[in-house]
């Protein structure tokens, strides 16, 4: 009896709900990652983050060989493939139970549904949610469209039942060495090493940002050019480590502040509690993952979609500091910081005109932390096209904000070191100087189009 444990997002072996269940249930025990090349390409999966995935998989290929578990990654080219890759697969390997961790998007709801009708043997889909987003909803049972009651529901939850967190299975008894195996290639790829990929690792940053800097988060975590950040949204997208591994720590470090939403630590727990408000939408309203606005109304928007502003905004040469810094960011390591995408990203819907859509998709092929469900939700807030969103009239200055965020320009001269000798507000509205683009667009008539754009929906 050899039960089989399907790994997708959630590449650990620690707390993984659906690899303990197989391994209580089962003497023998696989595992498998299916590798759907044709998906990634469609949806622009950055090389730096294939990279990422694939260091990910050698190093979780090796904790479950510790384990006495055998890991296969099967190439099923398309999505629409994986039903019969796993069939074939568990009838070849006489797999009699199935074992994975529930999925909450469109597109994976559909797969795991074709592949729980083709395969012949239990299929077993474990909630690993930190709440399930068919357990929060409002009193009428309708789901919630803003964050901050939503959020004030999951503390109350998670208060009243704390999560806990599993420990890895013990290891499966083998007459032989189990051999990990090598991810191959599957794609353009970036060097991320530079990001930990290893549970190991992650775990030690998690503690030490728990420990060190997150009685300070809410105080540091909007300035670029300080290490305020957790940087765990990598792992957290490919669960190399879990939401309730974060909460865990947070409150073995912070104790009984995590539960005030305004202290620093509560205030990191509401960027994990974010993760989960952004999944409960594209859950509940699944056109926001399809292309389409939360807003109904917003499709309407006439966006002009200039496309050389638009690759203007790409390369990092807008003329606003703030901004072409953190587009520079992005090429170069494949991350942004928080602060920089909301200025980023409205400044090209509501200074440029760009359709969010286009953003979204830069952001899928360049983020090594690309989450589909965070990253629509972040563009349609930034666009005032999705729930909880920005207000319309609410537009970020560009230079007000790279004033108050890095007053001194030690992040902008970071990634813009052609503007080495300029100091206070020039820094940040630089004159002619050098290589350096002059404004490609006037900021206060730029405002006065986006304010029209939106009143013409309204009328």
């Amino acid at each position: 009896m050899t039960a089989l444990v399907w790994f997708r997002n959630d590449l650990r072996s620690l707390d993984h709900p659906a690899l303990t269940a197989a391994c209580g249930k089962h003497d023998q025990v696989r595992a498998i990652y299916i590798l759907c090349p044709q998906q990634l390409d469609h949806h622009g999966i950055a090389p730096i983050r294939r990279h990422f995935l694939r260091s990910a998989l050698d190093a979780l290929s090796q904790q479950l060989a510790d384990l006495g578990i055998p890991l296969d990654i099967i190439d099923s080219g398309h999505f629409k493939d994986v039903p019969d890759t796993l069939d074939l697969y568990c009838r070849e390997h006489s797999i009699t139970a199935l074992h994975a961790h529930k999925e909450w998007l469109v597109d994976e709801i559909q797969r795991d549904n074709a592949c729980a009708e083709r395969i012949n043997i239990p299929f077993y889909l474990i909630d690993d949610s930190l709440l399930s987003p068919d357990r929060i909803t409002k009193a009428d049972g309708q789901p919630y469209k803003v964050f901050t009651p939503f959020s004030r529901l999951c503390r109350k939850e998670l208060a009243a039942a704390f999560p806990r967190v599993i420990p890895s299975p013990p290891a499966k008894t083998r007459a032989t060495p189990i051999k990990p195996v090598k991810c191959p290639r599957f794609g353009p790829e970036k060097d991320s090493s530079a990001w930990p990929s290893n549970q190991e690792d992650t775990l030690t940053q998690l503690r030490q940002f728990c420990a060190e800097r997150a009685n300070d988060y809410q105080k540091h975590r909007d300035f670029p050019a300080l290490d305020g950040t957790s940087r765990l949204s990598a792992v957290l997208a490919h669960g190399i480590i879990s939401p309730r591994q974060c909460l865990a720590r947070l409150q073995m470090e912070c104790g009984d502040e995590i539960w005030d939403a305004k202290s620093d630590a509560g205030t990191w727990f509401n960027e994990l509690l974010w993760r989960e408000f952004y999944r409960h939408v594209a859950y509940h309203f699944p056109r926001v993952v399809m292309g389409r606005a939360f807003q109904v109304n917003t499709e309407a928007i006439a966006w002009p979609n200039d496309p050389d502003l638009f690759q203007a905004w790409c390369e990092g040469r807008t003329g606003y500091p703030i901004v072409d810094a953190a587009m520079r960011q992005l090429t170069e390591t494949g991350w942004m910081h928080n602060r920089l995408r909301m200025i980023s990203a409205s400044f090209l819907c509501k200074d440029l005109h760009i359709d969010w859509r286009w953003g979204e998709r830069y952001f899928l092929e360049n983020l090594i932390d690309a989450d589909f469900a965070s990253n629509n939700g972040g563009w349609q807030w930034a666009a005032s096209t999705g729930t909880d969103a920005a207000p319309y009239f609410r537009i970020f200055n560009p230079t007000t904000q790279g004033l108050r965020f890095d007053p001194d320009g030690d992040f902008i001269l970071r990634f813009i070191p052609e503007l080495k000798g300029l100091t206070g507000k020039q820094l940040h509205q630089p004159p002619e100087h050098g290589d350096y683009p002059t404004p490609i667009i006037d900021h206060k008539e730029r405002r006065n189009i986006t304010l029209a754009l939106f009143q013409e929906i309204r009328d």
